[in-house]
C-alpha cells in the first residue's frame, strides 16, 4: 500500500497478532429454521462457522464468542453494552480488531453507544448481521461476516489499524457506527449514514475515503467507560401534541435529558404552553436536545423565529445527531457528569464524529 496515513507523529510499528475476535450476541445471522415449527431460533455460532469453507481464505485468525444465551436485538440494553465494553477490554492486547454480530432493530443504538464508551478506540470494532439466517440459500451473511473480518484486520504497513472506530458494516457499505440508522426492515442495504459519507466501499476491491475517518492517539490507550444513565427519553413533536400528556413527560422528577425531534431545520409550535413547559424544564436542570425529524440534514435553531423561541426556553441543537447517537451520548454524559451545563457543553461538540459542528 503506497498510501501515507493521515496521522500524526508516532513512536515507531504497532504489533499485530493477525488475530480477530467474533463476538456473537445474537441476531437473525445466527439463527435456523427449526423444523417441527417452521420458527427461527439461535444455532451454535462456533460450529456454523467451522462449517463455512470460505473461512480458511481468511489471513486472519478468528476467535469467537458466544452470549448466553444469545439476545434478541430488541432486547438490548445498557448492561449488556457495558459485558460487550468488558468483553473487548480484557482482550484489547489479544486482537487486532474485533467484530459483533447483532441484531439489526437496535444495532444503530449499540454502535453509537459502544462508540462513546470506548473512548480513543484505536481498533476496528465492526458490528454487522444480516436479514435472512447465515444458512439460507440467498443470505447476506456471508458477505457480511467474511468482509466485516477483513476490514477489522486491515492496517497500514506500520500495524496502525485503516479504521480505529466502531462502525456498521452492511450491504458493501462500511459506517460510522454513531452516523448509522436502520432504513429498512428488509432490504441488503439495511443501513445508512445520512448526514456523514461512508468510511468504505467494499467491491472487488476496497475503496477507503481515508479523510472521513477518525483519527485517534494511537500513543494513547484506549479508555473503557461502562456506566449509563438511563434518564432520558425520545419525544417527537406533532400538530395536536398536547399539554397534559407533556406536562407529566416534563414534570417526572427522574427525567435528566430530553431528545425532541422537531420539524424541519429545528421548528416547534409557538404555544405558550410548550415553550413555558421547555423552560421549566431547562431551569430545573433537565438538558433538552433538539434534533430533526427528517432522515437528512441539521437543526438550525438561528433560521426561523420559532427556533429561536426554542433557544430561548433552554433548548440546546442536536445538529445533524441521529436519534440512537443522541439518545446514547445523554446516557453516557449523564453517568460521568452532574452539571447539566457540562452536558449541554459536550452535547455542542464532537466527541467522537457523532455530529458535524
Amino acid at each position: 500500500m503506497s498510501y501515507t496515513p493521515p496521522y500524526g507523529p508516532h513512536s515507531g510499528n504497532y504489533p499485530r497478532t493477525d488475530k480477530v475476535l467474533l463476538i456473537y450476541t445474537g441476531g437473525t445471522i445466527g439463527m435456523g429454521r427449526n423444523p417441527q415449527t417452521n420458527a427461527l431460533e439461535p444455532l451454535d455460532f462456533s460450529y456454523l462457522i467451522a462449517n463455512l469453507p470460505e473461512f480458511k481464505y481468511l489471513r486472519t485468525e478468528v476467535d469467537t464468542y458466544n452470549f448466553s444465551p444469545p439476545v434478541d436485538s430488541s432486547d438490548m440494553t445498557p448492561k449488556m453494552w457495558a459485558h460487550l465494553v468488558n468483553i473487548i477490554t480484557d482482550r484489547y492486547d489479544e486482537y487486532d480488531g474485533f467484530v459483533v454480530l447483532h441484531g439489526t432493530d437496535t444495532m444503530a443504538y449499540t454502535s453509537s453507544a459502544l462508540s462513546f464508551m470506548l473512548e480513543n478506540l484505536t481498533k476496528p470494532v465492526i458490528l454487522t448481521g444480516s436479514q435472512l439466517p447465515i444458512g439460507q440459500l440467498r443470505t447476506d451473511g456471508k458477505e457480511n461476516l467474511l468482509t466485516s473480518i477483513e476490514l477489522a484486520s486491515a492496517h497500514y504497513p506500520d500495524g496502525r489499524a485503516i479504521v480505529p472506530e466502531v462502525c456498521i458494516y452492511f450491504g458493501g457499505h462500511l459506517l460510522r457506527g454513531n452516523r448509522s440508522t436502520k432504513q429498512s426492515a428488509d432490504g441488503f442495504d439495511a443501513f445508512a449514514t445520512f448526514n456523514h459519507p461512508v468510511l468504505c466501499h467494499a467491491g472487488v476491491n476496497f475503496v477507503y475515503h481515508y479523510h472521513h475517518i477518525l483519527t485517534p492517539d494511537f500513543d494513547r490507550g484506549m479508555t473503557p467507560h461502562t456506566a449509563m444513565d438511563t434518564n432520558v427519553i425520545v419525544l417527537s413533536l406533532f400538530p395536536g401534541i398536547q399539554e397534559c400528556f407533556l406536562r407529566h413527560v416534563f414534570e417526572a422528577p427522574e427525567l435528566r435529558s430530553v431528545v425532541m425531534r422537531t420539524f424541519g431545520s429545528g421548528n416547534a409550535p409557538q404555544s405558550p404552553w410548550l415553550l413555558r413547559l421547555l423552560k421549566e424544564a431547562s431551569q430545573r436542570g433537565v438538558t433538552i436536545i433538539n434534533i430533526s425529524q427528517c432522515i437528512s440534514g441539521a437543526v438550525e435553531m438561528n433560521r426561523y423565529d420559532t427556533g429561536l423561541q426554542l433557544k430561548d426556553a433552554g433548548v440546546v441543537s442536536g445538529y445533524d445527531s441521529t436519534v440512537e447517537s443522541a439518545v446514547t451520548k445523554l446516557m453516557y454524559l449523564q453517568a460521568r457528569y452532574d452539571d447539566p451545563e457540562i452536558i449541554r457543553s459536550y452535547m455542542n461538540r464532537s466527541i467522537c464524529g457523532e455530529i458535524s459542528v
